[in-house]
């Protein structure tokens, strides 16, 4: 039995029924990392001893009769900008080469209060910064559909990790879609949560009232199973939400019935590629054949959302990442006169060139005679994006569309042409502006290469995105095509 290739659930089942032991799992999917990452360069940290530690501890318990917890056995992989006590947090950027995090995030807690094993951590752009997983500091994360393609980002590695079967579910962090987009252009499943359901304490800020760790799996149920457990209220971070978790794996039923889907006619305008429009479109019949009541709405501020991103999600990156002085942890620059030199030297040193891009914006959106123009006006059309998502969650339960415009590009394709990198996230970037939760999952195929279809909810609805997910997913075979790697 190939145990890298069965999902979280099912190994979770065989580990349960003691049909397999968690050192033969986590070993399995230990040799396909060496057998295959060194093609898709998916984790940055590969974390052996510490997984066969634990895996060797749950056998024991098993042995002795005693319980494990709910994700008991499961290996799980972390993007490297999550911290976990012992295990490096780079950010994917050499500023923060060879830090290692003294603590747990809390989702990390309860992984690890649940038995999760950890395989390691996951290559990424740099703190988050990217669309096509080609801003790394250390080397390329490849789409394991097609090697010469991007798998997307910042989640990159992440999502090739699933795709490829070297982790049968893991962690990424999004801000504008580095969750959903990926997952769409590695053909696997990917939750953009509501923002406050998840704790962020421990999750490097890059955005901080749009950054939010998501979970991809190779289907609808291991999300929702992730998904339960490191959601939650977290006294250390001020913007999660006191509200009760649901066991999701419990909602999941093909059966739709009465749901309404909305259609956005905004979402499938110019720039959408004629073959991703068809797999959609395909999509959204399945469900009304399901029997959801499908129907045509408007997102007329949809159009701004890009826009109003940038400088948002600059300006907060711009505040964040100036603690990376090269004074109290970090990269430090060998060469230098006095503090302000530290200073600008070991920024200019560490930081690659989308972060520096991202800074210089933010920098100048926040600078004083500007303020009004840029971020005051963006904070002001963001108010305006979540009233229209308001307005269209009062008549319908989900908001369906592509997720991305177009399948994987060209590693190289767009790095010169940052407009069209950032288009990248047209669909995903709404859903962070207004908060609200969003799912991704595989809906057909391009030349070869996935599609993804995204399923957006009102907030804190995540059950019935899981719902709806695994209504179609159930209903057609795309989530058991797998690449030939």
């Amino acid at each position: 039995m190939e145990l890298h290739k069965l999902k979280a659930h099912e190994l979770k089942e065989l580990i349960n029924k003691k049909e397999v032991k968690v050192q033969e799992v986590t070993n399995s999917f230990l040799n396909r990392i060496d057998n295959v990452d060194d093609k898709i360069g998916a984790y940055l940290y590969v974390a052996k001893e510490e997984a066969l530690s634990k895996a060797k501890e749950l056998d024991e318990k098993i042995g002795r009769g005693e319980s494990i917890g709910a994700l008991g056995g499961v290996p799980i992989a972390i993007k490297d900008n999550i911290s976990v006590k012992g295990m490096q947090n780079t950010c994917a950027s050499k500023i923060l080469e060879g830090y290692v995090a003294p603590y747990d995030a809390h989702i990390v807690e309860n992984l690890k209060k649940e038995d999760a094993v950890i395989l390691g951590k996951l290559n990424m752009d740099e703190f988050a910064m990217g669309s096509s997983n080609e801003n790394s500091a250390y080397k390329l994360v490849k789409n394991p559909w097609d090697l010469d393609r991007v798998p997307g980002g910042s989640s990159g590695g992440a999502a090739a990790s699933v795709a490829s079967f070297e982790a049968p579910l893991s962690l990424g962090s999004e801000t504008g879609g580095s969750v959903r987009q990926p997952a769409s252009l590695c053909g696997v499943v990917g939750l953009k949560p509501t923002y406050g359901r998840i704790s962020r304490y421990g999750l490097v800020a890059f955005g901080s009232t749009l950054d939010q760790v998501g979970p991809f799996g190779r289907d609808v149920e291991d999300c929702a199973l992730i998904t339960k457990h490191i959601s939650g209220f977290d006294h250390r971070d001020s913007t999660t939400a006191d509200v009760a978790v649901q066991d999701y794996t419990k909602g999941l039923t093909k059966d739709i019935r009465g749901k309404r889907i909305g259609i956005p006619k905004e979402f499938f305008g110019e720039g959408l590629n004629d073959e991703v429009r068809k797999s959609v479109e395909e999509a959204i019949r399945v469900l009304k054949d399901n029997g959801a009541v499908v129907e045509e709405c408007s997102l007329p501020l949809s159009e701004y959302a890009l826009a109003v991103y940038y400088i948002i999600a600059s300006a907060e990156a711009s505040s964040n990442l100036s603690r990376f002085d090269g004074i109290r942890y970090g990269h430090r620059t060998k060469d230098f006169n006095d503090a302000v030199d530290i200073y600008y030297k070991s920024r200019n040193e560490g930081f690659g060139k989308e972060v520096k891009r991202r800074i210089m914006l933010g920098t100048y959106a926040l600078s004083a005679g500007y303020y009004d123009a840029y971020y005051k006006k963006a904070l002001k059309v963001r108010n305006l994006i979540k009233q229209d998502f308001q307005r269209v969650f009062k008549e319908f339960d989900a908001v369906v569309s592509p997720t991305t415009p177009t399948p994987a590009f060209k590693i190289g394709e767009k790095v010169d042409d940052v407009l069209s990198m950032y288009l990248s996230d047209i669909y995903t970037v709404p859903v962070n502006i207004a908060g609200i939760p969003a799912i991704s999952v595989p809906c057909g195929k391009v030349n070869g290469l996935p599609v993804g279809l995204q399923l957006m909810g009102d907030y804190f609805r995540e059950d019935l995105l899981f719902n709806l997910a695994y209504s179609y997913e159930q209903s057609t075979n795309w989530h058991k095509e797998v690449p030939n790697i």
